[in-house]
C-alpha cells in the first residue's frame, strides 16, 4: 500500500467519492475539494492509500486534518476525518493512514493529535485505544447536530474527544504492541448488560469509583441501530450519563478492553503518565 500527500485536484475530487462511497454521505455533506485543497496549502495535510497492485492505482482511503488551537491557546494538530473502502477494511490501511499522519506532524513540531468518533463504535474504539494509544477524558453531546450520512443518522451525535500524544511513551508502547492486555476478571464492570436477545443496557449501573473499573459498550452498536433504534437511544444515554459522570470525577478512558466478544471501556483515576520522548 502506497500512503503519500494528495496534491492533485482529480486527487480531490476523488475524495469526495470516496466520502460518498464510505459513509453514504449526502451532497451537502460532502467536504468539497476546494476546502481540503485550500487546509493542506495552509498547514494542514490531506493523505491518500493507493494500491499499486490495481490497476490505474486506485485511492482506497484517506486521513485528513489542521492546526488547531487548545482551550489554553497552544497548538494542536486535529485529525477531522478518516475512512477506508470497505474492501480493503482489515488490511492496516488505516493504521498506515495514521501513521504517516503522525510522521508528518511530528517534522512539524507538534506534539498532540485529537479527534472525534462515536463512543459506541467499539472497533474504532479498540483501534483508537489499543492500538494507536489514545487517552480521553471529554465527552460532547450532539456534537455535530443531526447528521443524514447512513452510519450516523437519526441518534443523538454524541462523540469522545481524543488526545494521541504522538511523543509519549504510552503511544510508542501501543505502536510497538508493548501495551497491556487488560482481562475484566477481578474488575468492576458499573454497568453490566443484559445479553438476552438484544444488548441491553442495565438498569442500575454502580456510581464511578475506586482505582479503575470497566463500562460496557454495545459489541456492534450499528446492528442495534438497524434491528431497534429505540434501544440504540436507550444506550447512548446510558453510556453518556455514566461517562460525563466519570469525567466530571477526575477519571479517563484509556483503553478498549473485548473479553468473550464483549466490550468494555477501561477507566483510570487522575491523570495518565505520558512520559515525552
Amino acid at each position: 500500500m502506497l500512503i503519500r500527500p494528495i496534491t492533485t485536484e482529480d486527487e480531490y475530487r476523488a475524495v469526495e467519492l470516496l466520502q460518498r462511497e464510505i459513509w453514504g454521505s449526502e451532497e451537502i455533506e460532502i467536504i468539497p475539494h476546494d476546502l481540503m485543497m485550500t487546509v493542506h496549502k495552509n498547514g494542514g495535510v490531506m493523505l491518500g492509500a493507493f494500491d499499486p497492485q490495481t490497476e490505474g492505482e486506485p485511492m482506497v482511503g484517506f486521513v485528513f486534518g489542521f492546526i488547531g488551537m487548545k482551550p489554553d491557546g497552544k497548538i494542536k494538530y486535529c485529525s477531522h476525518i478518516a475512512g477506508v473502502t470497505a474492501q480493503y477494511r482489515d488490511r492496516n490501511v488505516g493504521y498506515m493512514l495514521k501513521l504517516a499522519q503522525r510522521d508528518f506532524v511530528m517534522t512539524r513540531g507538534f506534539d498532540l493529535i485529537t479527534w472525534t468518533f462515536d463512543p459506541l463504535e467499539s472497533r474504532n474504539a479498540r483501534f483508537n485505544f489499543h492500538k494507536l494509544g489514545v487517552t480521553c477524558n471529554s465527552y460532547f453531546r450532539n456534537l455535530y447536530g443531526e447528521m443524514r450520512d447512513q452510519l450516523n443518522a437519526g441518534l443523538p451525535s454524541d462523540r469522545f474527544q481524543v488526545d494521541w500524544l504522538i511523543r509519549s511513551d504510552r503511544v510508542e508502547n501501543a505502536l510497538a504492541n508493548r501495551n497491556q492486555n487488560i482481562t475484566i476478571h477481578d474488575m468492576v464492570v458499573i454497568n453490566p448488560a443484559q445479553s438476552e436477545g438484544l444488548l441491553k443496557p442495565c438498569d442500575h449501573p454502580l456510581p464511578a469509583a475506586g482505582e479503575k473499573f470497566l463500562i460496557q459498550i454495545p459489541d456492534n452498536f450499528q446492528r442495534i441501530k438497524a434491528a431497534d433504534r429505540g434501544l440504540a437511544l436507550e444506550w447512548r444515554m446510558h453510556t453518556r450519563s455514566l461517562f460525563e459522570e466519570a469525567f466530571n470525577k477526575g477519571y479517563t478512558a484509556t483503553d478498549l478492553v473485548i473479553d468473550g466478544g464483549r466490550s468494555f471501556y477501561l477507566l483510570e483515576a487522575g491523570s495518565v503518565p505520558v512520559t515525552d520522548r
